[in-house]
């Protein structure tokens, strides 16, 4: 009776320290969670200080909030997803390595797409001969803003703005993704774009022309 007795305490005892591991457990998991939580409703700035900082979350966040529309960005440029996603992770490998570069001046957005624009063009200059050139919607449409002549918004379904778009010489396409799609504002895309307010007003009005005038080409207006 008594090693029955004994034998029933060592099981509840084993099972009383599995119980504790697994509340331990859950309980570090629960911790992660609520710290990236908290880091999801951080602003820009306040990620990027805490990177500065020594925060490898805040760098992981970073990432999570800007891979895909850098590599929306990028794809303008490159015509590849696969290419457009290594030069993503270069451009947050050049951030990582340099990261006290980045001084506020512009937003943390600008300043990313300012560093893989360079990226991008250095390797078309290298590489793009060799590559084949994809069409790739998933990565045409992955946008959040759309500020287009609401005249052509309504003719037109939106995918086969992206689809003209993609047909656009780079520059005049690269210059509607940042104004119409992304809600740039003319200081920021001068800024990624290396041009002058003048210069930037009349490229984003003969894109947006040439934009128009090709889809009527084609006989979808």
């Amino acid at each position: 009776m008594c090693n029955i007795f004994i034998c029933f305490l060592y099981s509840s005892y084993q099972a009383n320290i599995k119980s504790l591991k697994f509340i331990a457990i859950n309980e570090k998991k629960g911790r992660k969670m609520l710290k990236e939580l908290s880091l999801e409703n951080k602003t820009d700035v306040e990620l990027y200080n805490k990177f500065l900082n020594g925060n490898k979350e805040a760098f992981n966040q970073i990432i999570l909030r800007y891979r895909k529309v850098l590599m929306s960005f990028l794809y303008r440029y490159v015509k590849n997803v696969e290419i457009a996603e290594d030069l993503a992770q270069d451009t947050f490998l050049y951030m990582y390595i340099n990261k006290k570069e980045y001084d506020f001046k512009y937003s943390l957005k600008t300043y990313l797409f300012t560093v893989a624009k360079c990226r991008a063009i250095n390797w078309i200059k290298k590489e793009k001969k060799n590559v084949k050139v994809e069409f790739d919607e998933k990565y045409m449409t992955n946008n959040t803003i759309i500020d287009l002549d609401e005249s052509l918004i309504k003719k037109e379904d939106i995918k086969v703005i992206y689809s003209a778009m993609s047909k656009l010489k780079t520059e005049y396409e690269t210059i509607i993704y940042l104004k119409d799609f992304q809600g740039m504002s003319y200081k920021e895309i001068c800024k990624i774009m290396n041009k002058t307010m003048p210069q930037v007003k009349v490229l984003i009005h003969r894109a947006r022309k040439s934009l128009a005038k090709l889809i009527k080409k084609e006989g979808n207006i």
